[in-house]
């Protein structure tokens, strides 16, 4: 009876494994699940932990082997698509995010959020201007210790919080001042509405990047916002298309293909090149529930997408969930007590330290900072000179490609607007797709301005995303530099020859299924119905006696005679 209770046991410990989500205030939730649980099943019970109703908004994110970053699928297994041995480690992120954070209907939510946009904020994912900045980081501050009080406060104090990758001591003291005179008496939650309201103003809220190359190979930042499709390079906002100006979405390979229709007598082509092909079509399911969910009206409308326009070819996926729209419906049905909510408070967080000695630009001697200052203020120069943006490929002939902004058409001045005053490089170890080649200049960069080339604190939390800072990384990629335009014939070649064989596969299947359909209606004895009404047709009785039945017996003479040349020879 004994070894019957231990056998069944480890049966039922054998069909569970553990999974440790880690949340965005940086604290664990860890539950064991059965082999077969999928992804929703996951999902709904973060959800209930913390007591989140308006949870579309929010994803669950995971590294593969490869290095490679994903989204949970929630309609799938959780063990097929890990890739890897259990225990799993994931973690808790808002993926779709909110056009408006600062009107979602509870304060839990809002929280949430406001901590996700908080981390992109330290990471250098929401770049922004120094004055956008400042005002952000006060109301941080605000939300995190309250109101300015001189006894507890001393001089200096913000220099204690770490907002950004790297700050100086100007921002530093302009963070103070607005801290003490225009946060006073602000609630934590006033102050995390604020920071979500000036946050939704900025021109990379919402920003997940992913690093591609141009046609020039001019290394770009592509991101799919609430407001639709963005290319970043440099400091600035090279393109900029509206989720119902893009038409359709589609990956081969390492390479990715917007196609959108400004106008009726201009349609616009954009490519770009991924690291890896995975690290493609990642980008490609990314765009493609990004334009679902944002775009339609009702989830009915979801179609499944294929990434090629040949029905065997490429990759299908479908998005499933609700849209943006039935979610704000939903969520304005919500009628219960707000749900008390837990702040992390001054708690130092693993990759958003509230309290914690981060690096200043201050910490370096006056004479490398100048330099470092004068070669950034040269590159962004030669940004403006130079043209450094993707090419467009028009079909027509009007005017070129025109970005808007969120409320209104802007003019011709704004076609490219400055996001901020240095270039976007958020860090490495963050993005959501590995990068497979890294410029050591600007890591260099990043060392002598005091913040790291990738932040160790994020890394741990999501899960073992790769450190691209590493010295022999760059060795590797230096060495290997000589081999790259070799490497891409070759590839070219292969995947010319791949489509070729493809195709040639699929000829020969149709002809066979032909074949068979034609025998079939000539030689059986099948009564079906629409069998004998084509068999009774004249196309057919002509068919059939004219070249089928001569065709027929040629064959058979063939036969026999390749029969009788094995008879003679056996004899």
């Amino acid at each position: 009876m004994l070894s019957r209770l231990m056998s069944g046991s480890i049966r039922n410990l054998e069909r569970e494994y553990s999974c440790t989500v880690r949340l965005l205030d940086d604290t664990e939730y860890t539950c064991s699940i059965q082999r077969d649980a999928k992804g929703q099943y996951l999902f709904d019970l973060i959800s209930h932990h913390l007591n989140l109703l308006e949870k579309d908004y929010f994803g669950i994110r995971y590294v593969d082997p490869d290095k490679q970053r994903h989204w949970l699928d929630l309609t799938k297994s959780i063990a097929k698509q890990m890739k890897a041995q259990p225990p799993f480690t994931m973690c808790l992120r808002v993926k779709f995010y909110p056009p408006e954070p600062a009107v979602l209907k509870e304060e839990i939510t809002r929280y949430l959020v406001f901590l996700q946009i908080k981390r992109d904020l330290y990471h250098g994912r929401l770049l922004c201007k120094t004055s956008d900045a400042a005002v952000l980081a006060a109301h941080i501050l605000q939300a995190e210790i309250g109101d300015y009080d001189p006894g507890k406060h001393p001089e200096g104090y913000s220099s204690k919080f770490q907002f950004f990758p790297k700050h100086s001591e100007k921002l530093e003291r302009r963070i103070a001042d607005i801290h003490k005179a225009e946060m006073i008496g602000q609630t934590p939650e006033t102050s995390e509405r604020n920071f979500l309201q000036k946050a939704q103003m900025l021109e990379t809220y919402g920003v997940d990047p992913h690093p591609c190359k141009d046609v020039s190979g001019n290394p770009a930042f592509l991101a799919f916002t609430p407001f639709g499709f963005v290319v970043l390079q440099g400091n600035r906002r090279i393109h900029f298309l509206r989720w119902n100006e893009v038409t359709k979405l589609k990956f081969e390979g390492k390479t990715f293909h917007v196609y959108a229709s400004q106008r009726e007598d201009e349609k616009i082509i954009l490519t770009y090149f991924a690291p890896t092909p995975e690290a493609c079509k990642h980008l490609w399911k990314c765009g493609v529930e990004h334009q679902a969910f944002y775009k339609l009206e009702k989830s009915s409308q979801v179609r499944t997408v294929s990434s090629s326009n040949l029905f065997f070819k490429g990759s299908r996926f479908r998005y499933s969930g609700r849209v943006a729209k039935e979610v704000m419906e939903q969520s304005a049905k919500i009628k219960r007590e707000p749900p008390e909510i837990h702040r992390a408070g001054l708690v130092p967080s693993r990759s958003c330290p509230s309290i914690t000695h981060g690096p200043r630009l201050s910490s370096v001697p006056r004479t490398r900072r100048r330099a470092v200052h004068i070669s950034i203020m040269e590159g962004l120069e030669s940004l403006r000179d130079s043209a450094h943006s993707t090419p467009v490929r028009s079909v027509s002939h009007g005017e070129s490609f025109m970005p808007r902004s969120r409320s209104q058409v802007t003019d011709a001045s704004e076609r490219t607007a400055v996001i901020s005053d240095e270039a976007y490089s958020p860090s490495d170890s963050v993005l959501p797709t590995p990068v497979a080649e890294h410029n050591l200049e600007l890591a260099v960069s990043r060392q002598i301005n005091g913040a790291p080339c990738s932040i160790e604190e994020e890394k741990e939390s999501e899960a073992g995303t790769p450190n691209h800072g590493e010295s022999g990384d760059f060795g590797a990629d230096s060495r290997s530099a000589g081999g790259d335009s070799a490497l891409s014939e070759v590839e070219q070649v292969n995947k010319f020859v791949l489509s070729v064989l493809r195709l040639l596969l699929v000829t020969i299947g149709l002809l066979f299924v032909l074949l068979l359909l034609l025998i079939i209606l000539t030689e059986s004895d099948l009564d079906i119905a629409f069998l004998r009404d084509i068999r009774q047709t004249p196309e057919f009785e002509q068919f059939h006696y004219e070249y089928f039945c001569p065709l027929r017996r040629w064959f058979a003479c063939q036969l026999r005679w390749v029969g009788g040349l094995f008879i003679n020879k056996s004899e």
